[in-house]
């Protein structure tokens, strides 16, 4: 291929480029770059606003209901993101090492949830739980009644019923994205681990861990990541009540840009929690690197 040649493709690539980097930054770094600037002012959403520098950031990182905020999305990530993952390894790993019959309905009902508005969970989750609820008349059916709660309105089990929530979301996804990167490893391998002697849990952690390391990678930050922005589910579920036990840093954002009216506070959550997100995210993406 000559230098003409070469040259005729990158113009062309960039011109099939160009109005996805223009939508970018017109959708997503404009409205990032504006919200980093309504950080540093007091403002309500209409009138004038007033400079305060880092006043915003101080204020809200050193607010115990911000601080407990942030806590409650890292309990959340135990849920959304360390459970299913952990759940999505063992059972694409038994699902792949056994011929199950209609495997692909399977895969398609534990990825329904992903393809549900998280609004129509959230709503259809608060009906489950409820004191009249199917899980409550579960646990009375088979004696367990003493166990049975208004399960949302309970502060000590709140967070984790909405956690539950988020381990039933995700779950089905992780099993997908793992069971795409089974299919991807030479059986020689496993064929190599059982003739060295290699069990099932040894096989597991010798080939099928290593051999899905990428999807690891991804799965983690997907998951890492809705658990730290989570909101829709929050939102429609509890409020972030009973309190403040289930308020998370995103529905803070709502409340103080949208019912105190402090633009600037609400701003500079954002701005601290899209930092957190890219800190993560990238950590992640060097973690499960992988080199070739």
């Amino acid at each position: 291929m000559n230098g003409r040649s070469k040259v005729k493709i990158q113009k062309s690539a960039y011109l099939y480029v160009l109005p996805a980097l223009l939508a970018s930054l017109l959708f997503v770094a404009y409205p990032l770059l504006q919200t980093f600037w309504y950080s540093f002012f007091q403002w309500s959403g209409v009138g004038p606003a007033v400079w305060v520098g880092l006043d915003n950031y101080i204020q809200q990182l050193t607010s115990p209901r911000i601080q407990s905020a942030l806590i409650h999305s890292f309990i959340l990530i135990i849920f959304f993101a360390i459970i299913p993952v952990s759940l999505g390894l063992i059972s694409a790993s038994m699902l792949s090492s056994s011929r199950l019959r209609g495997l692909g309905f399977f895969r398609t009902v534990l990825f329904l949830p992903q393809v549900i508005a998280l609004t129509v969970t959230g709503m259809a989750w608060k009906w489950m739980y409820n004191l009249d609820g199917p899980i409550n008349e579960i646990l009375r059916a088979v004696g367990l009644g003493s166990l049975a709660r208004a399960w949302l309105g309970d502060f000590d089990w709140a967070l984790p019923a909405i956690g539950i929530v988020g381990t039933w979301l995700t779950a089905g996804f992780c099993m997908i994205l793992f069971l795409a990167g089974i299919s991807r490893i030479d059986p020689g391998l496993y064929d190599a681990a059982k003739i060295d002697g290699a069990g099932p849990v040894r096989e597991f952690f010798t080939v099928t861990l290593p051999g899905v390391k990428p999807e690891l990678g991804v799965a983690l930050t997907i998951t890492v990541i809705g658990g730290l922005k989570s909101f829709d589910v929050v939102y429609m579920t509890t409020m972030g009540g009973p309190g403040t036990s289930t308020t998370v840093p995103a529905l803070e954002i709502y409340r103080l840009a949208f019912i105190d009216g402090q633009v600037g506070g609400a701003a500079a959550i954002a701005v601290v929690l899209v930092i957190l997100i890219a800190v993560i995210g990238l950590s992640m993406t060097r973690a499960f690197r992988t080199t070739k």
